[in-house]
């Protein structure tokens, strides 16, 4: 006897491609599958909502991204031996594949190290703002990559691969969670006040996965934060608009009367009452002027100014990161799951990112400064809000920088080991997972370092998900984050 699904009375077929899918494909699997050949929305929901492979300790993420590789050996990973052996030749005792010329003089961090909280952790004087905070943080000194190109380097800590094409992690956790907010976007992005870092939006694209699970980039300090989201010119009214909106609705519903079981209009009718929601509630998240003064300090925002210095400077990284993370925790507050800050924009001159292969303390300072500022005033925040418990925050890089010098002042590009930190979440503060070698220049133990797979795999633990059941077929392979490796670091969990 034939039981399969598809063997039923014409009377009974389903009536249309999405009932077909779910009743072939079973309950969560159908949706799955036809959200992804529709590129729909998630219907309100992510996969695993109701349905977390084990209970969470988290319910979303807030990513900090310094673009442009940040230096672990200036901010958060002290080496006493490059301050005694400051200006000798480096051996590295092995053949060392530099980026560009960066094989000079061993060289010190031009920034004092001092210990900070209970832990006792050695913070550089420019990070010297999350000392306050420092035995909520976990460190990780021994992550390796696989490239010293920026573009590619970027892609792998922030989809899991080193080649475009796949989800962003935000993306990834958008698709199984879905929003607490159908009227904000599951996934925003915060970039650089300047620009893209490498790759741009691609960072946080889709790719397989449905359109709706993509990041939405805001510029909060620009006067059109959504690009498009408001009409600006004159002659449009708030009666002219609306009508123009009911119009496209009629239209709408009367293509998809006459193409019953072609989802695709669905999902583009989804998408723009996403939009014309987001003109309300948008617009209410991304307004700070009734925050409390002693907030805006909490994050740098106290003295903000009208214009700038040309040089890179420590007043404007302060303001435009520190806004960041204060627009940051109004959207987790409001269910947004994921929220991704960069700072620093692609290939800048001068430096307006991370790659300091010119000067360390000219670049570093200011951006380090700011982005501290702002993330200690984030993590404070949310604690005394009760949401650092169950927000991970994560701040990461493309790659770290060689304890070598590069010119007499600069640092090449190192892949070989660098530095990310995590707090709250279920994330075990004042602890360090993994140390990097006494130059800072590969792990110390080299037969087992951190790979970024392990932290999206930790991550995605904390949050209820098994990394290796959140699959999505694609081309023939059941795609997931973490590509085919990845452990959850048991040591960074509380």
């Amino acid at each position: 006897m034939n039981t399969s699904p598809f063997h039923k009375k014409t009377a009974e077929a389903p009536s249309n491609r999405r009932d077909f899918l779910w009743r072939s494909g079973g309950g969560l699997g159908g949706l799955a599958l036809a959200s992804m050949l529709g590129r729909e929305p998630l219907l309100g929901s992510g996969m695993l909502s109701g349905t977390l492979h084990h209970p969470p300790k988290a319910k979303r993420v807030i990513q900090l991204f310094m673009g442009g590789a940040a230096s672990h050996l200036d901010t958060f990973d002290f080496k006493p031996a490059l301050i005694k052996h400051h200006g000798e030749k480096s051996d590295f005792g092995e053949h060392v594949e530099a980026f560009q010329n960066g094989l000079g003089p061993w060289m010190r961090s031009p920034f004092e190290f001092r210990r900070y909280g209970q832990s006792g952790k050695f913070l550089s004087d420019i990070v010297a703002p999350l000392g306050g905070v420092v035995d909520e943080m976990a460190f990780v000194h021994n992550l390796v990559g696989k490239t010293g190109v920026h573009s590619q380097a970027t892609y792998l800590q922030a989809t899991g691969f080193q080649r475009p094409g796949f989800p962003g992690m935000g993306a990834w956790v958008s698709y199984a969670l879905g929003s607490e907010n159908e009227n904000l976007p599951t996934f925003v992005v915060l970039p650089d006040h300047r620009g893209y870092a490498s790759n741009g939006p691609k960072n946080w694209a889709s790719a397989f996965l449905p359109t709706s699970t993509q990041g939405t980039t805001i510029f909060p300090q620009r006067e059109n934060p959504i690009p498009d989201l408001h009409p600006k010119v004159g002659f449009v009214t708030k009666a002219s608009h609306r009508a123009g909106i009911d119009l496209i609705n009629r239209l709408n519903a009367g293509y998809a009367k006459s193409r019953v079981g072609d989802d695709r209009l669905e999902a583009r009718i989804k998408t723009y009452e996403l939009a014309a929601r987001l003109q309300l509630s948008a617009t209410e998240a991304l307004d700070i002027a009734k925050e409390p003064a002693h907030v805006l300090k909490l994050y740098g925002l106290d003295r903000t100014q009208k214009k700038y210095p040309d040089k890179i400077n420590v007043p404007e990284e302060t303001e435009y990161f520190g806004r960041k993370c204060l627009m940051a925790r109004r959207l987790i507050e409001r269910g947004v799951r994921f929220v991704q800050i960069w700072s620093g924009n692609d290939n800048s001159f001068p430096r307006r990112n991370w790659d300091s292969h010119e000067d360390i303390e000219r670049d570093h300072a200011p951006l380090a400064l700011g982005m501290a500022r702002g993330a200690a005033g984030l993590i404070q925040d949310l604690k005394q809000r009760g949401l650092l418990e169950d927000t991970i925050i994560h701040w990461t890089t493309e790659f770290g920088r060689m304890p070598s010098t590069q010119g007499s002042k600069g640092r090449d590009h190192n892949p070989y080991v660098f530095t990310n930190w995590l707090c709250g979440g279920g994330i075990r503060g004042g602890t360090i997972a993994g140390e990097s070698d006494e130059w800072g220049y590969k792990p110390l133990d080299r037969a087992n370092p951190t790979q970024v797979y392990d932290l999206h795999a930790t991550m995605l633990h904390l949050l209820g998900i098994d990394h290796k059941r959140l699959t999505v077929p694609h081309n023939g392979i059941d795609r997931r984050l973490t590509d085919v490796h990845g452990h959850v670091i048991e040591k960074l969990i509380a």
